[in-house]
């Protein structure tokens, strides 16, 4: 039973601290020129005013030093690449989700449970199979339960605190 429960829950969430992290440090330390500067494709944002270079290099310094602390616990030492490899899929994923939204019309801030919750996800642990150490089949779908449930309960706790205009 303890193998199991590390396997399937306790492994899996060390292993997507990084991820989280990354998408969670742009609501907190985003802000200031939008990643596109405002240009736009067709005639419409490419990613909008809210995907901003500030919060984008915090979101990958924040990955990279989840991924540090996690690589000095014993056994964890490759976690500082995967780290770093979450943090660019983390955000390779969120742009792409709000380069889909903004071109299929989209106004920021508007809800897509597909692209905001799981392309995010999807993307930092595919980013993360060059390095394995991915859990296993029972792990994944675990963790994407859990994103299930915490992401929107992460922005619905950053909206109250007035961190986020919307609560998704």
């Amino acid at each position: 039973m303890d193998g199991w429960i590390y396997s399937v829950i306790i492994y899996p969430i060390l292993f997507i601290l990084p991820a989280y992290a990354a998408n969670g440090a742009p609501v907190l330390f985003g802000g200031g020129t939008p990643l596109d500067l405002g240009r736009r494709l067709r005639g419409r944002p490419i990613f909008g005013k809210h995907k901003t270079i500030r919060g984008l290099l915090a979101g990958i310094c924040s990955g990279i030093i989840v991924g540090f602390a996690e690589s000095l616990m014993p056994v964890y030492g490759f976690m500082l690449g995967i780290g770093l490899l979450q943090a660019l899929g983390t955000h390779a994923g969120d742009l792409l989700g709000s380069f889909i939204k903004r071109q299929r019309g989209m106004k920021e801030g508007k809800r897509s449970l597909l692209t905001d919750q799981y392309l995010f996800l999807t993307l930092a642990i595919l980013f993360s199979v060059p390095l394995g150490h991915l859990p296993g089949v029972y792990g994944i779908i675990f963790l994407f339960v859990l994103t299930g449930i915490m992401h929107p309960l992460t922005n619905f706790l950053a909206h109250m605190l007035r961190l986020k205009e919307v609560p998704w």
